[in-house]
């Protein structure tokens, strides 16, 4: 692992207006043929700033970063670069005048070019170009593999070199599309974690485009949720998972279980807890909704790791299925409606099958609302 000493003493040109976005998307949308891929897309991402676009295969993700790079032109929107509009209706800045960079998840090195003529391919001519080659061999901690070719490699080795050759033009946007997925477990998460400081020690602006909710949540200083070609929530990795906007950001981001609510005064009530309605907002007072009964379909959202769950012969739940995960064992509790719930219990607190339980909240958790799908609070 490289340390500090690899940060380039050269900082990257600042965007044209302090004020201006690094990367800010407005309304894209793109087809092909009947297909509409792309739908409404708005994201706006600040100068330094790390952003994880997560969603499931399919949804548009790629899609999304040919259209920012320029490798596919939106039939609406506008896509600008450091506050430079570089795409919109008659206008499509090409590719390599952007000022955005990308690496893809299979590296794309030039196997007949060593690891310094890979970095350097992007480079104009002159004096100072081995001067910045040098720059982000230092910086991916690859100088003492310059004259290597890229099948002496290991996968994490060509991954380096890609990150490296796409820093070295400083682009004010770099995209990186799945960048690890053709790596095994173990070494993906030595890899990420290289790649990460790599990022943070460059202050570049990144696009990091996963479907893995747990490396959205490591690698993101921002989230945004993709479905069906829209940005469905953006926030940080915390309101993401603890605040999701919709249903389908619950479900897509950690485990997540929904069980009916109805309001009863100021309370909203499920089979295993209540809690105040309307909603409080973060800052304590009510957040405007009157204590009316919502129209719509009301549940609530809960994590596995929100609950305690204690055997009793008086309990309201029972334990109808189990998984051991090492230092936890997940116990899917079936309530008096058919509905079930899971709770996340230490190791040591081993339930058989078939146990009569008691299920509530623990201390500090509470019950996320929502309404046909939406978050209601």
């Amino acid at each position: 692992m490289f340390g500090a000493r690899n940060v380039r003493e050269n900082p990257r040109p600042q965007a044209e207006s302090s004020e201006a976005a690094a990367l800010e998307c407005r309304g894209l949308v793109k087809r092909f043929g009947d297909v509409v891929a792309i739908a409404e897309f708005d994201l706006t991402v600040k100068p330094g700033q790390v952003l994880a676009l997560l969603g499931p295969s399919g949804c548009g993700k790629t899609t999304a970063l040919r259209l920012i790079a320029g490798f596919e032109e939106p039939n609406e929107g506008t896509i600008s670069v450091a506050g430079r509009t570089v795409s919109q209706q008659g206008l499509s800045v090409p590719p390599e005048q952007r000022k955005v960079g990308m690496v893809f998840q299979e590296g794309a090195l030039f196997p007949h070019l060593t690891v310094e003529q890979n970095v350097a391919y992007g480079l104009a001519r002159g004096n100072g170009r081995a001067q910045r080659v040098d720059e982000v061999l230092a910086l991916v901690d690859l100088a003492g593999l310059r004259y290597r070719m890229p099948h002496e490699l290991s996968g994490g080795q060509q991954q380096r070199v890609a990150l490296a050759r796409a820093l070295a033009p400083r682009p004010q946007v770099l995209l990186l599309d799945e960048p690890f997925s053709n790596l095994d477990p173990r070494l993906r998460e030595q890899v990420r974690e290289e790649v990460m400081a790599i990022l943070r020690a460059s202050q570049v602006t990144a696009i990091f485009v996963t479907h893995d909710q747990q490396e959205a949540l490591l690698v993101g200083d921002t989230i945004a949720v993709m479905n069906n070609g829209r940005i469905e929530q953006t926030d940080t990795p915390e309101a993401i998972f603890h605040s999701p906007a919709t249903r389908f950001v619950a479900q897509f981001v950690g485990m997540v279980d929904f069980i009916p609510a109805w309001v009863e005064g100021s309370r909203l009530e499920t089979e295993i807890g209540a809690v105040t309605w309307p909603v409080p907002s973060e800052h304590g007072s009510p957040n405007g909704r009157t204590a009316a009964v919502p129209d719509g379909s009301l549940e609530v959202m809960i994590r596995p790791d929100c609950l305690e769950c204690q055997p009793s012969a008086d309990g309201q739940g029972k334990i109808v299925a189990r998984e051991f995960q090492g230092a936890f064992y997940l116990y899917r509790v079936e309530l008096p409606s058919g509905h079930s719930v899971r709770c996340l219990l230490s190791h040591i607190d081993e339930l058989p099958l078939g146990t009569p339980v008691s299920i509530g909240l623990r201390h500090g958790h509470t019950l996320r609302p929502f309404v046909d799908g939406r978050a209601a609070g």
